[in-house]
């Protein structure tokens, strides 16, 4: 299963560090990122994790939970979050998934339907593409795809400035242009008519080009 923006996030059941949930309804009405991990006791994933950790504050103001999943059991997570805490100088207090059966890592076209059933006897490069970032929003829809190389921590403030710029233009028809940051200019839609932007923007806009219609970001 090839999973695109827009597609519905596949909903399962699994076993977190919080106890049972079932996806879908733990996301609610709000927003959601959901971070995959290759393995337990891995040295880049131990700073991302942690480095969520004291992000997490910024995100819920976004009425944006986090969660990650390790393909590795939850009672191994337990003691994985207190090496984070102790070398990261941040508690882990978001959920993390277990996926000892790989299902969650299949369903969501992280590992290919013949990697097995379990995660024991595999290690780190087995599950390298286990790496990725969903920002899922309250339609259940995905927003955001992000994958990296297990070399290369993510940027986690790159999350947040997304997370900002998505959930801007799901209210207003702006775009946002490249390193945008919240509080910046913003692009009016191309399929907004100059008519309805004066509509919206009484006080008018910017065009270097007749397409390139540059605003102040809306309230």
């Amino acid at each position: 299963m090839s999973l695109r923006i827009n597609d519905t996030a596949p909903n399962f059941t699994a076993e977190t560090t919080q106890g049972a949930i079932d996806f879908h309804e733990w996301i609610g009405d709000g927003w959601a990122i959901l971070f995959s991990h290759p393995k337990d006791f891995t040295p880049v994933c131990t700073t991302e994790l942690g480095y969520m950790a004291r992000l997490e504050p910024e995100f819920r103001k976004r009425n944006c939970r986090i969660i990650g999943l390790s393909v590795d059991p939850v009672t191994s997570h337990g003691k994985w979050a207190a090496d984070i805490e102790e070398t990261q100088g941040s508690k882990v207090t978001y959920p993390m998934i277990g996926d000892p059966e790989l299902k969650v890592a299949k369903l969501y076209d992280m590992l290919p339907a013949d990697a097995g059933v379990t995660s024991e006897g595999r290690t780190a490069a087995n599950n390298a593409t286990v790496r990725t970032v969903f920002v899922i929003g309250p339609d259940k829809k995905i927003k955001l795809m992000l994958v990296y190389p297990m070399s290369t921590g993510r940027n986690f403030d790159e999350v947040l400035r997304v997370l900002d710029s998505i959930q801007l233009t799901a209210v207003h028809k702006v775009a946002t242009p490249v390193n945008w940051k919240h509080g910046e200019d913003v692009i009016i839609l191309p399929a907004v008519s100059d008519d309805e932007a004066k509509q919206k923007y009484p006080d008018g806009w910017k065009a270097p080009k007749p397409y390139l219609r540059i605003v102040p970001q809306p309230k």
